[in-house]
């Protein structure tokens, strides 16, 4: 898509430190990492959230993202990752992109980036439950 940063980095016209570029994919570093090693995994074609994604691009996606998790973890050292897809909201760059985002023991990292709540009961959580559930059918 004309003007799409990531799909420019997927045609090689954009510069980015890659890591893959396979048919399923290309996953580079992002350029404001939260920690040195963050990746973004994005899909050749142009979809902006998850839920474009045509199903049949889906395996292949998501098996090149668990490739990437196992390299940044043997590759860095890191004790894990913390894995995020933004829908829309918090979404820089309207591409799908997954983050893969190095973690190691103590590095500061709560809660990532937001604010956690809780439920004022099991009534008020089944309701949040059940909508969810119903929207889904």
């Amino acid at each position: 898509m004309s003007g799409c940063v990531f799909c420019g980095i997927v045609a090689g016209e954009v510069p980015a430190f890659r890591v893959a570029d396979e048919s399923d994919g290309v996953a580079f570093l992002d350029t404001r990492p939260v920690f040195k090693g963050h990746l973004l995994v994005v899909p050749r074609p142009h979809v902006v959230t998850l839920d474009e994604l045509p199903a049949e691009l889906l395996p292949g996606y998501f098996r090149l993202v668990q490739r990437i998790i196992v390299a940044v973890e043997a590759g860095l050292g890191s004790g894990g990752t913390f894995v995020a897809v933004n829908n829309k909201v918090s979404q820089s760059v309207p591409h799908l992109h997954t983050h893969v985002v190095p973690r190691t023991k103590g590095d500061g990292l709560r809660g990532f980036f937001w604010p956690r709540t809780r439920y004022t009961d099991d009534a008020e959580a089944e309701g949040f439950a059940r909508r969810i559930s119903t929207a889904l059918a």
